[in-house]
Formats: C-alpha cells, sequence, structure tokens
C-alpha cells in the first residue's frame, strides 16, 4: 500500500440519548454559536433535547445554511461571532450545516481580507474556532474528517483543514427516523459513492482498507432499502448501521494508504452549481458512467468489487463487470435515485456548459491517476445520458 499518515481526534458519542454528552464536551464558560439549517431541529424534538442540556452555556443562534451552503449565508454569522465574542460552534444537522460551521468557523479566525480565498485561492487556514456536531442526516461524513464544501457564484468549492476538524460529534440513530425517503437515498447513495471514489480505483495491496471498504459497501447495500421498506423504517439498528457505516465512509480510514479517484465528485458538482440536482443524486447519476468509462483502468478491482460485494463470479470478465455495474445501478434506482441525465431531464445540449465549468474549475486532470481530461469528461457525460 502507498504511505500514510492517520489520525481522527474527533471524538464519537454514537447511541440514543448520547446527546447529553455534550454538556461535559463543551465548557460552561464559553459563548457558542448554534448553527443549524431551515428549522427542522425544532419541529423533530432535537432543539427541544438540546436547549436543556446547553442550559448553563450562552448560546447565540444562527440559522438558515442551505443545502450545498451559500458563501453569503454563512459570511453573516460574522457579525453575530463578532458582536458577542463567540468562542465555540456547534453544529446541528446534517452534512451540508457542518460544512458551514467548518466555514464559519475558519472565517472567524482567518487574516486575510476574503475567507473565500481559503478555496479560491487554496490559502491555509491556519486556526479555526473550535466545533462541535450533533449529526441529524448521515452521508457526507464531515461530522469527522477535515472537509467543507462551500457554493458561491456558482463554483461548489473545497478546502480542508485539520483546524476545522469537529472535536466531538454526537451520532444518535433515533434523529434519522424524521427523515424522508428522499433524505434516507440520498444519504445512503452518498456515504456509498464516497467509499467507490476511495476504493474502486486500482489495487494497491492495501488488503486492511478493501475489506473495509467492502463491508461498507455491503452494509449499506443490505440497509439502505429497509429504511425504506414499511415494516422496517423504524428500525433503529437500520439507521444506527447506516449512519455509522456512512460516517466511517469518510472519515480517513478507507482512504489511507490507497490512490482515491472523486471524478464522479467533480463532475457531480458542476451538475449541482449549474442545475440545483441534489448531490447524492449528480452521483447516482456520474458513478455508473465514470466505471463504464474507466472500465479498462479499473479492470481489476471492477472484478474484485463484483465477486466481493456482489458475489458475480461467473461468466467471462466483461460479462462480470456489465453485471457489477448494472448492479450497482439497481440498487441506486431502489434507493429512489436517478442513474442517467435524462431522469432529471437533463440532455447533450447541456453538456458544454459542465465542461466550461469543469475547466473553469481547473478540473482538468481528474481521476485516481490525473488524467481524466476534459475530452474524457465529455465521454463521461455522454455516458451518463
Amino acid at each position: 500500500m502507498l504511505n500514510f499518515s492517520f489520525s481522527n481526534s474527533t471524538r464519537i458519542h454514537f447511541g440514543e440519548g448520547q446527546i447529553q454528552a455534550i454538556s461535559k464536551e463543551i465548557p460552561v464558560s464559553a459563548k457558542v454559536l448554534l448553527v443549524y439549517g431551515g428549522g427542522s431541529i425544532k419541529q423533530n424534538g432535537i432543539y427541544d433535547q438540546l436547549m436543556p442540556v446547553l442550559a448553563k452555556h450562552t448560546v447565540i443562534e444562527f440559522s438558515g445554511i442551505e443545502p450545498n451552503p451559500s458563501y453569503d449565508t454563512l459570511m453573516k454569522a460574522q457579525a453575530l461571532i463578532t458582536d458577542h465574542e463567540v468562542d465555540y460552534i456547534l453544529a446541528v444537522g446534517g452534512g451540508s450545516v457542518v460544512d458551514g460551521a467548518k466555514f464559519i468557523a475558519a472565517a472567524a479566525c482567518y487574516k486575510g481580507d476574503d475567507p473565500w480565498d481559503v478555496i479560491a485561492k487554496r490559502q491555509k487556514v491556519l486556526e479555526a474556532l473550535p466545533l462541535g456536531v450533533v449529526l441529524t442526516l448521515p452521508a457526507t461524513g464531515s461530522e469527522s474528517n477535515t472537509v467543507s464544501v462551500v457554493t458561491r457564484n456558482g463554483h461548489k468549492g473545497t478546502f480542508s483543514s485539520p483546524f476545522v476538524r469537529p472535536l466531538f460529534a454526537v451520532l444518535d440513530p433515533v434523529v434519522t427516523l424524521s427523515l424522508s425517503d428522499c433524505q434516507i437515498g440520498n444519504g445512503v447513495v452518498d456515504a456509498f459513492v464516497h467509499t467507490m471514489e476511495q476504493y474502486l480505483t486500482y489495487s494497491v495491496n492495501a488488503k486492511v482498507q478493501d475489506r473495509f471498504a467492502e463491508g461498507l459497501l455491503q452494509t449499506l447495500i443490505e440497509e439502505g432499502p429497509k429504511a425504506l421498506a414499511a415494516e422496517s423504517k423504524n428500525d433503529i439498528e437500520v439507521r444506527a448501521n447506516i449512519m455509522w457505516s456512512a460516517s466511517l465512509a469518510l472519515n480517513g480510514l478507507i482512504g489511507a494508504g490507497v490512490p482515491q479517484d472523486w471524478t464522479s465528485h467533480m463532475i457531480g458538482h458542476e451538475l449541482t452549481a449549474l442545475h440545483g440536482i441534489d448531490h447524492a443524486r449528480t452521483l447516482s447519476i456520474m458513478l455508473p458512467a465514470v466505471l463504464k468509462v474507466r472500465r479498462a483502468v479499473k479492470r481489476e478491482k471492477l472484478l474484485q468489487y463484483a465477486e466481493r460485494v456482489w458475489g458475480i463470479t461467473s461468466g467471462n470478465d466483461e460479462v462480470r463487470i456489465d453485471q457489477a455495474i448494472a448492479a450497482t445501478e439497481t440498487f441506486f434506482k431502489s434507493m429512489g435515485l436517478p442513474t442517467s441525465l435524462k431522469d432529471i431531464n437533463l440532455d447533450a445540449t447541456h453538456i458544454d456548459a459542465l465542461l466550461a465549468n469543469l475547466t473553469k474549475h481547473g478540473m482538468v486532470k481528474l481521476g485516481e491517476q490525473a488524467e481524466i481530461t476534459p475530452a474524457i469528461s465529455r465521454e463521461i457525460l455522454e455516458t451518463a445520458l
């Protein structure tokens, strides 16, 4: 396997009622900015659980963080931080809220002219306010990693810094019972593709990482549909396995010492930026197309994936690869997600604008071997039609 350095310092409090742990995690003297989205936490009971736990803390609320959090929205928090001398951030929500809170935490300590430079100019984040998380939607793994995705003027950009890794995260699967079928499907597929982007590249004999990844994929395949089925929709054990899988999919463990792809994500980001498509839905469209176009490069791992994840062992190599990709598409459909551009009412006339954005944002050498040019990205998009 490749050389690597691995550390994940986020303290996870997993299970029902673990929200109580927050009282011991955040210093009583802290002035806390409570960051959340559109207000669902006040409808599903999480807010009512949280406030007694924070009764001894000074709490200032900041709401309204949208999916694919907007730079303009996030910057509105800076005045609150300054006016109230906020020194701790608590994010309550899904991946977008956590990503937004990470940017808020970094922007509060940024010494340059424009915090957006940490994305646009890759300026290093040298410090950030401490951050904790109460996760409500398992999907992105943002609750225990160093990555944030923020949108500004049609550019969905990322930054990463150890200073924005959450100090702790509360993962209570009970809170996911209020999620819609759309949110459940999106979350499961998001976690699945995160795993695939790190697993389905080329072999470096990283047996531990491969086995971990395959276990996560199998768990999501088994448990995902159960979370949508009437007879098991409220099964806490099902939700717990999905929640923990989503967290492990992108906490750095399975990506340590292995090549990574992320082509589906980079093209998917432009679908979201230009057409407002849910992030997970862009992934369910792009991953199968990437696998089809890059099947020769990914041949060895595709065959391994076919056998170990889907149990496909009969037929020649090409047949098994075809069946594995088809099984992946069928799984995405079973979770209620699209698998082609036509499923979201896009056609060949939209491809040029997507490619222009990829080029504009420097996404011209994608993939695990940095050899996916705009021409190959075009082929992938055409295959996704």
